[in-house]
Order: C-alpha cells, then sequence, then structure tokens
C-alpha cells in the first residue's frame, strides 16, 4: 500500500471509531500511521539518497534523516516514529494512546509524505 493510503486508513480509525474496534483503535491506528511513516522515509531516500533507502536500521535512517535534513525536522520525525513505536505494543499497566496523540502523529508523518513526494 501508498503510504499516504496507510495514513488515511489510520486516520479513519481515530475519526470514526466503531463498537466493532472498541479498545483495539488506537493501536490498530498508531501500527499504520507508523507503517505510512516507514515508508514516506523510504520513498524519501530513494529520492534524495537512494544507497539509504535499502537500510533495514530504522534508527539509522531517522539518524541520516537529521543530519541530511536539519534536527528540528529530523528529530520530529525520530520522535514520531518512537512514540508510534512504543504505542503499537500492548502493556497492561499503560492506557493506549489517545485520539489527539494519535492525530499530532499523524499530522508528523503527513508532514513527511509531503517532503517525500517533493
Amino acid at each position: 500500500m501508498e503510504p499516504e493510503a496507510l495514513l488515511a486508513a489510520a486516520r479513519d480509525l481515530v475519526q470514526q471509531p466503531s463498537p466493532a474496534t472498541a479498545g483495539l483503535w488506537p493501536r490498530a491506528a498508531a501500527l499504520l500511521a507508523r507503517r505510512a511513516l516507514e515508508e514516506g522515509l523510504c520513498r524519501f531516500w530513494r529520492q534524495r539518497v537512494p544507497a539509504l533507502a535499502d537500510i533495514q536500521n530504522m534508527r539509522c535512517q531517522l539518524v541520516c534523516l537529521t543530519a541530511l535534513d536539519g534536527r528540528s525536522f529530523g528529530d520530529r520525525i525520530h520522535q514520531t516514529w518512537l512514540a508510534l513505536s512504543h504505542a503499537c505494543h500492548y502493556h497492561p499497566y499503560e492506557l493506549a494512546p489517545t485520539a489527539d496523540e494519535l492525530q499530532g502523529w499523524m499530522e508528523s508523518v503527513a508532514v513527511l509524505l509531503g517532503k517525500s513526494r517533493s
């Protein structure tokens, strides 16, 4: 799937939760948004530095993003990836992310996707 479609599916889960997805939608949305971020970052690298698109280590790609495209943007995307990764995992002692948190993270993913298209 294209990263924009993944992000749209994540937004749909947040904006229109249904009884069928009760309790599941926050982590499902986080997983979709994280996958959109990863696919968008891969597309970004294919356009800018193709050799980096093949690196499997996401942390390495995120550090390179900070070095190439500026600290504030790179740090924002890195923090978003960390938050989404944490939100994807179920911890019985933690609450799932809120809709507001998810929407903020998805906005960061949308910024990355915008940069990866240009």
